[in-house]
């Protein structure tokens, strides 16, 4: 991360933006992106999937968004979308964002500052669950100026109030969704047809089968290049792969090794690397799933987590499952964030973990293989997706890792809207998750932070007021190096007391047709210029009827 100090001064930034190039002469053509996993949702405040977010950040915008430099603190190097400008207020306790005049809904409805002030609200209703409601609590309010400029005024200073304002919140339509009960907004057939203010409208999601978004030719800063974009669902990914390596689809944005191999066959092919914020883990769930109210019976003591990751070869479970595209995960942050190589983890030691077992009372008492105590087995079941190969394989692992220590690991395999609503309702045991995390460290508290159990993502329920106030102390700090000093302590806390396994980090690498070319790729987000991506005239293929067959095997 770059460091840059939080203005104090008044001040206005412009963007070079280009002008409305609407009628570009080099813009036409599909693409088609095969997936193994279908959206949760496409309403930016309700998905938590990363099949759903990559739909919903082409259609939605953010007031801005960061550059190359991916800096985080202050607003240096952040480019504008929505915003055209912002001025900093001398006290640095308030932001005015100017709106870019030209921006308009999908429906030609223009967007207005009541649409940014609407947006903050929604987010952070309690009524709503966004899952970015915590990294909101220091924004008291948004006023509203003028018709274009929104006014986010802030509890206090701190380095990434720009972050907060500018990335956070997707600006929803108050026109559109306001007529929605706000309860309802996971349910309402309203939502399932998104109005946006980005670079590709909604065209059609039909279940099961394909997504589809077809360009904004009316946008205010130009049409992107590409006509359309459809994602075609399969129902895990060999097939996924399959549809890729037969032609039926242009792109596989995670490859495998034997992908990568398989890919030097196909003159046609190509491989794209680039950077991940991602990182991948065993979640333990730290309540009874047959009761909220109390502690897991197994996975409520810390001394039984930290014996089952000393149990997992996690060096040779990377290797047998990524290959070299991958490596063992420090903690719940990629190494891309602050000092991920100088954490001190729990390492590899089954006699170890044995012996810590026998001192919490988990013994095989019967010679049965499986430890018991006050009559409950070591036994819970490990929950996983179909739709991902490699957690699949994870899952399969650790079962065999795990049995050599003395715990029966029951697997449980299924289809990914099924295990999200697993995940959700909080009736599982462990479960293999996988997560991509925002360009800041201090994402972490949406899945980790104590108020997340109720309002967040943090499924596992894990509490810890020393990590939250440690992120806490992190976030507030002006100085750069005493934020990592706080960083530190948070992530030290939070890996001594393993709520989870961390297993791997990836190191993404993304197939495509050569007739694709492919503009940068931002770690947390490979789309984000995909409106830049094109298809030269001469190289495009006829996909007028694309529905059903895209589908099929």
């Amino acid at each position: 991360m770059l460091s840059r100090a939080l203005p104090v001064l008044v001040l206005a930034v412009f963007a070079a933006c280009r002008p409305g190039d609407r009628g570009s002469a080099d813009a036409g053509g599909t693409m088609i992106i095969s997936v193994g996993a279908e959206p949760d949702a496409l309403l930016p405040i309700t998905t938590t999937s990363l099949a759903g977010n990559q739909v919903a950040d082409i259609m939605f915008e953010r007031l801005a968004e960061p550059g190359d430099s991916m800096n985080t603190r202050g607003d240096g190097g952040f480019v504008p979308e929505l915003a055209e400008s912002w001025t900093w207020s001398p006290d640095s306790l308030s932001i005015a964002f100017k709106l870019h005049p030209e921006a308009k809904w999908h429906d030609g409805r223009p967007v207005t500052a009541r649409d940014v002030a609407f947006s903050f609200d929604i987010h952070k209703d309690p009524e709503v669950g966004s899952s970015v409601a915590p990294l909101l609590s220091r924004i008291d309010s948004v006023t509203v100026s003028d018709s274009l400029t929104a006014v986010v005024w802030y509890r206090q200073r701190y380095p990434e109030q720009f972050l907060d304002a500018a990335f956070q919140v997707r600006i929803h339509p108050e026109h559109w969704l306001g007529q929605v009960k706000r309860s309802e907004y996971t349910t309402s057939p309203v939502v399932r047809s998104p109005v946006g203010s980005g670079r590709f409208k909604f065209a059609r999601w039909e279940p099961g089968t394909l997504v589809e978004v077809v360009a904004n030719t009316e946008h205010y800063r130009g049409r992107p290049k590409l006509d359309r974009i459809l994602w075609t669902i399969a129902p895990d990914f060999n097939t996924s792969a399959t549809r890729f390596f037969s032609g039926e689809a242009d792109y596989l944005e995670y490859l495998r090794p034997e992908n990568v191999e398989e890919i030097k066959k196909h003159p046609d092919l190509t491989i794209t690397r680039y950077g991940s914020l991602d990182y991948g883990f065993v979640w333990f769930n730290l309540r009874d799933p047959r009761n909220n109210a109390r502690p897991h019976p197994i996975f409520g003591d810390v001394g039984v987590r930290r014996a089952l990751s000393m149990a997992v070869d996690r060096e040779k479970a990377v290797r047998s499952v990524l290959g070299d595209l991958g490596f063992v995960a420090v903690g719940p942050l990629p190494r891309a964030h602050l000092f991920g190589d100088t954490l001190t983890t729990i390492g590899y030691d089954p006699e170890g973990a044995k012996r810590l077992l026998d001192s919490l009372g988990w013994r095989d008492t019967n010679g049965d293989g499986i430890r018991e105590k006050g009559g409950r087995q070591l036994r819970f079941s490990l929950a996983a997706p179909t739709s991902s190969q490699s957690r699949l394989q994870f899952s399969v692992i650790l079962q065999a890792m795990l049995r050599d220590v003395g715990a029966r690991v029951e697997l449980d395999h299924m289809e990914l809207r099924a295990f999200q609503e697993l995940l959700a309702r909080k009736r599982w045991d462990a479960a293999m998750q996988a997560w991509r995390t925002d360009p800041t460290p201090s994402s972490v508290i949406q899945t980790w932070g104590i108020a997340s159990i109720k309002d967040g993502v943090n499924f596992g329920s894990y509490e810890s007021p020393a990590f939250d106030a440690a992120i806490d102390s992190a976030t507030s700090s002006m100085d750069a190096r005493r934020a990592q000093e706080y960083y530190h302590r948070a992530y030290e806390t939070i890996i001594a007391d393993a709520p989870a396994i961390w297993l791997y980090e990836p190191l993404n690498a993304a197939g495509h047709h050569s007739r694709i070319k492919v503009a940068s790729m931002r770690p947390d987000a490979w789309w984000t210029r995909i409106h830049e991506w094109s298809i030269p005239r001469n190289e495009r293929i006829p996909r007028d009827n694309i529905g059903l067959r895209a589908a099929t095997p």
